[in-house]
């Protein structure tokens, strides 16, 4: 009995709190993750540049995919995990949900051939074709975790807009260990700040644009495809020879661009990103 009360009294926490236990056991589990690999290494004397992003991000996508499942079994049970798979396979939409999917690939081209032609050469967009598989396993496991469980849990008296923004804030957040080793300038050195700050604008507003495309769809298929293209797009595209402050001014008018997207979207849509008739 005494045993059973203190498991008892967790998953009541757990189930009035899910939000809060996802963000908590979803840095938990990303952030350690982290940690675990880089000290070691640490330890025999290599520097953290020396271990890298490719080693420390794979480790980080466990948190929220490991959360997302989690939990969604304790709170919902085995009812809320066939949900939850049953929207991981969600199709049948018109094609302008499929079209929207570009609109990631299509702003960082605009911005870049814009910078290429009145800022500098240098910005010219580049074509590591590879880097579209660096999207895939990033977009599919978060999104198990940021849209399948997360945003439609968030604050529900709230709108899709303002969850989404919330939502964006904590993502971009969550990168923090390993935003250093992103982008083609790494290490940013004095420019992280800088670097972040417009990192955290440009994924913010990309949270938008997918919880809008979940809110009309509830697809996390087609959550989890959005960001792959935003992902994928920034690896493929981004400029091969920047230095760290060229870095951070791309991705600042990057995230400038998205949010105009963001405000044409919400000014049709309405704040909760949604059309009232179908």
């Amino acid at each position: 009995m005494p045993l059973e009360q203190p498991i008892s009294r967790s998953k009541t926490l757990l189930l009035r709190h899910p939000v809060a236990a996802y963000f908590l056991l979803t840095f938990t589990i990303s952030w350690l993750g982290a940690l675990l690999v880089a000290v070691p290494r640490l330890a025999k004397g290599e520097s953290v540049r020396a271990i890298g992003g490719s080693v420390m991000f794979p480790i980080m996508l466990l948190g929220p995919s490991i959360s997302g499942l989690v939990l969604t079994q304790i709170v919902d049970g085995s009812g809320g995990r066939r949900d939850l798979f049953s929207r991981m396979r969600r199709l049948g939409f018109s094609a302008s949900w499929y079209a929207s999917l570009l609109i990631p690939p299509g702003l960082i081209l605009i911005v870049l051939l814009c910078m290429k032609n009145f800022v500098s050469p240098i910005f010219a967009p580049g074509s590591f074709l590879l880097g579209i598989g660096f999207g895939i396993p990033a977009g599919f496991f978060e999104e198990i975790g940021w849209t399948g469980f997360a945003f439609p849990r968030m604050c529900r008296n709230r709108s899709a807009l303002t969850r989404s923004f919330r939502l964006g804030l904590l993502w971009a957040l969550w990168h923090l260990p390993v935003i250093d080793f992103l982008g083609a300038a790494a290490p940013h050195g004095r420019y992280l700040v800088p670097y972040f700050v417009a990192f955290a604008v440009a994924m913010t507003a990309m949270r938008v644009l997918i919880g809008w495309i979940y809110t009309n769809t509830e697809s996390v298929l087609l959550a989890q495809s959005m960001h792959a293209s935003s992902t994928g797009a920034l690896v493929v595209l981004s400029p091969p020879r920047l230095h760290a402050s060229q870095e951070a001014l791309w991705y600042a008018v990057y995230g400038i661009a998205l949010w105009i997207a963001v405000s044409i979207i919400a000014s049709i849509f309405g704040k909760q990103l949604t059309r009232q008739n179908g």
